[in-house]
């Protein structure tokens, strides 16, 4: 018999899963049975509170905390079991050595190809420096899925291929989410903007492709990040502005306010989004 697993998460996000044994944010309650009991913590700022609701949930079953905000190494991925039905991953980890990032050190440098089981919301950490064979493999799943395909794990414009912008033209994704987190993204970036033009996919009216934006990491300052969010901009993305986190999840002074002035209104950042976008796709088209 199957043993009965409690998967308790300390806060909800639109990955957790909404089974009736998803527990967010709160200790058991009268009915609350389990063989084990599994907190899954995201973010290194939710271990306190993981802490804190491993003690309340010791008395109904054996408490484990695991989870990405640990830094233990991922297993196989199970579906509906941390993420929610439709998440998918396929791979784990990645073979860059950012300074910002935990993956490589997480999982190891480079990146380990999972068995490929159905989804349509890709939350790999580097899809794009699997193997093709895999890639292959990975877009013919999402080919038989009646939901459109997202790719929310993000996607590396570095290693965007002529043939990867062909499958996703194929796929007609909802979301494509790329990232501009260092000086050295911005040409890969700008490269990336001129095969989805070519490829159809970044079209006038149509902000499927989008880029998150790392601003307010140690030495930033607020032109250089209007600087880069324009220069997406200009690239043809949507520009999704994200304040860097240290482990204590605290977003900076100021930069909290420079996010919601980059976010609200969002009229003005879809004219000037689309204004950027057309003159990019005229200058491609004659190019």
């Amino acid at each position: 018999m199957a043993k009965r697993i409690i998967r308790v998460f300390p806060s909800k996000t639109s990955a957790t899963p909404t089974d009736d044994l998803a527990v967010v944010g709160r200790g058991p309650v009268l009915g609350d049975v389990a063989d084990e009991v599994h907190i899954s913590v995201s973010f290194s700022w939710k271990l306190q509170k993981a802490e804190r609701l491993a003690k309340l949930w010791k008395h109904v079953a054996p408490v484990s905390i695991g989870g990405p905000a640990t830094g233990q190494r991922s297993e196989e991925f199970v579906p509906g079991k941390y993420l929610r039905d439709g998440y998918v991953i396929t791979s784990r980890g990645c073979p860059n050595k950012c300074w910002f990032c935990s993956v490589w050190k997480r999982e190891g440098v480079g990146v380990r190809e999972l068995s490929i089981v159905d989804g349509f919301n890709v939350q790999d950490d580097n899809l794009l420096a699997c193997s093709d064979d895999h890639i292959k493999a990975v877009f013919q799943m999402l080919s038989r899925q009646t939901e459109r395909a997202r790719f929310t794990g993000g996607l590396e414009a570095l290693r965007l291929k002529g043939w990867h912008v062909e499958e996703f033209r194929k796929l007609d994704p909802s979301v494509m989410l790329f990232a501009y987190d260092s000086p050295e993204d911005l040409e890969p970036l700008q490269k990336a903007g001129r095969l989805l033009i070519r490829g159809g996919i970044i079209q006038r009216g149509k902000s499927l492709c989008k880029c998150y934006v790392l601003v307010g990491f140690p030495q930033d300052t607020y032109d250089a990040a209007e600087k880069r969010i324009v220069e997406t901009m200009e690239a043809g993305f949507a520009a999704y502005v994200m304040p860097f986190r240290g482990k204590s999840g605290e977003v900076k002074d100021g930069w909290k306010a420079f996010k919601n002035r980059w976010s609200n209104p969002l009229c003005i950042i879809r004219s000037i989004y689309e204004q950027k976008k057309c003159e990019l796709i005229a200058h491609v088209k004659k190019s």
